[in-house]
């Protein structure tokens, strides 16, 4: 049997090793040099070990009393881990004894792979919708008519896309409990096919090309707009990229502008992937470039350097006042208001309006491979590598489609540099502004 002064004078070795006691009970003498009492026993004809604690935090005469209760335990058909893991449960129930308590936590740990804007979205929704009805009900107490009933409210205030969202957050919070030995079921699962069906509707888009001509047209003669707008404007239709990335598109990713091969290069970061793709350089995502998309870009440099300092931001597209900041994420948006196009066209629609236009121009001509090449254009996720490297090998095709639809759309339409203030009186204004 081991002595306190035996324990206390173990040293570690080379590999960890097991000073035995008697009854199963042994201290574990690990290379690092911690040293930890261990039980093995048998259950149900298996061989088990139970940690009993750290030396010297828990003594040799404490670490026996500890075996002699698991081994009464065991007399008694009581799996001694099995009971330790349901007392740690049930202090963590304790810890969290409601719904929104054990919500929050949840959320703490969805946030940290979450987009910053999408957290706080969900956490509002919670907020707002969930923890005023249920948060102060004990989970497990939590039915499946409960939470219908909140999410009925909902849905009686037209918000029914909400609804579901909502529905799908306390889904998760349930699993994550669940996961967590704080629940057994998952009550807004069964809810699921309850719910009112939500009314999709595709964002509104221009999907005939003289329509599309017509349109960016109306935007770029709007008196007011800045040349920001109107460039950023040109930009999204020509290359159908999301919104938030030519919002946000910077100087310094635009490469070749005077080539035969233009290229905008577009930080994984900025792309809508998942947050380990984010900062994977291999997921960057670049656009073959179309001789007016460059035009596009070669002015918006020169007017953007003109209204910045070269040591401050390299926004592509300032906003207006100090410059310091891209334009904002409703610019666009209400500039297709101001133009007469609300509820036709979005900024988001351009997307739809490249890939209607060019996929039926695809079977018209027979080209099925057009199709799959249109799609890696607009950049929608995929799994693997493969995609990666099709955007790559395809990359001469993409730039052939590119300018066909470049060629389609900008017929009839000023060049790029007449959109700036020095060519429009109105905006003349801009740089004023920016100066002042």
């Amino acid at each position: 049997m081991l002595t306190d002064t035996a324990c206390r004078k173990a040293i570690p070795g080379e590999k960890d090793r097991k000073l035995t006691d008697d009854r199963g009970l042994y201290l574990l003498v690990r290379k690092s040099g911690s040293k930890l009492w261990r039980l093995k026993y048998r259950f149900a004809g298996k061989e088990k070990t139970l940690s009993i604690g750290a030396y010297p935090e828990v003594t040799l005469s404490a670490a026996r009393i500890a075996r002699d209760k698991a081994q009464a335990q065991l007399r008694d058909g009581i799996d001694p881990s099995a009971e330790k893991q349901a007392r740690k449960i049930q202090a963590l129930a304790d810890a969290f004894d409601n719904f929104e308590r054990i919500a929050r936590a949840w959320h703490e740990a969805k946030a940290k792979t979450l987009n910053a804007r999408y957290a706080a979205a969900i956490l509002g929704r919670l907020e707002l919708h969930v923890f005023p009805v249920i948060g102060k009900q004990p989970i497990r107490g939590i039915t499946p008519p409960v939470v219908l009933d909140m999410v009925r409210r909902i849905e009686k205030r037209g918000s029914h896309d909400v609804a579901h969202r909502v529905r799908n957050h306390v889904s998760e919070v349930f699993v994550w409990a669940i996961a967590s030995g704080l629940a057994e079921t998952d009550p807004a699962a069964i809810i699921q096919k309850a719910l009112l069906p939500t009314d999709p509707k595709l964002r509104p888009a221009a999907l005939k090309v003289e329509f599309a001509r017509q349109l960016l047209k109306d935007v770029e003669d709007l008196p007011g707009s800045h040349w920001s707008t109107v460039l950023a404007s040109r930009l999204l239709a020509l290359t159908a990229a999301r919104p938030g990335v030519v919002r946000l598109a910077e100087r310094q990713e635009f490469e070749g502008l005077d080539g035969a091969n233009p290229v905008w290069r577009i930080p994984a970061e900025k792309m809508k992937l998942t947050r380990s793709q984010k900062r994977d350089i291999t997921w960057e995502f670049v656009i073959p470039l179309s001789r007016q998309a460059a035009d596009v870009a070669k002015a918006a440099i020169s007017e953007s350097l003109a209204c910045q300092s070269r040591d401050g931001p390299s926004w592509l597209f300032p906003g207006p006042g100090a410059w310091t900041k891209p334009i904002s994420d409703s610019t666009l948006s209400k500039v297709y208001r101001l133009a007469g196009y609300r509820g036709v066209h979005v900024p988001h629609g351009w997307r739809s309006t490249f890939s209607t236009i060019m996929n039926e121009r695809a079977a018209m001509e027979d080209q099925e491979r057009d199709r799959a090449i249109i799609d890696l254009m607009l950049a929608h996720a995929q799994q693997g590598v493969e995609p990666i490297y099709n955007r790559a090998m395809y990359l001469p095709r993409r730039r052939k489609l590119a300018q066909i639809w470049a060629d389609l759309l900008m017929r009839g339409a000023a060049e790029p540099h007449l959109l700036l203030p020095a060519h429009r009186p109105w905006r003349a204004k801009d740089r004023a502004t920016a100066a002042g």
